[in-house]
């Protein structure tokens, strides 16, 4: 999957948290960042939507954004094979 480049104001909006929390969530479990640009850091969209299905869900996070990639995948997997 594509990373999608998004910054902490633009993933908050999207998932209707405050922008210090996709910070602290970058920073907790280290969420891929893309770049940096001026003050803004961009962090992949598909990285943190993980990190936030995980919490929300009550799972646990996996450590690096390798195994939440790996967990998306296993994730779309399921979804298609129940449909």
């Amino acid at each position: 999957m594509t990373p999608e480049p998004v910054t902490a104001a633009e993933a908050a909006a999207r998932l209707y948290k405050e922008p210090a929390t996709i910070r602290k969530w970058a920073q907790r479990y280290a969420a891929r960042e893309l770049g940096r640009q001026e003050r803004r850091t961009y962090y992949d969209w598909h990285d943190l939507a993980t990190i936030d299905g995980c919490i929300t869900r009550g799972e646990p996070v996996p450590p690096t954004p390798e195994e939440r990639d790996q967990l998306r995948a296993e994730l779309r997997t399921r979804w298609q094979n129940a449909a």
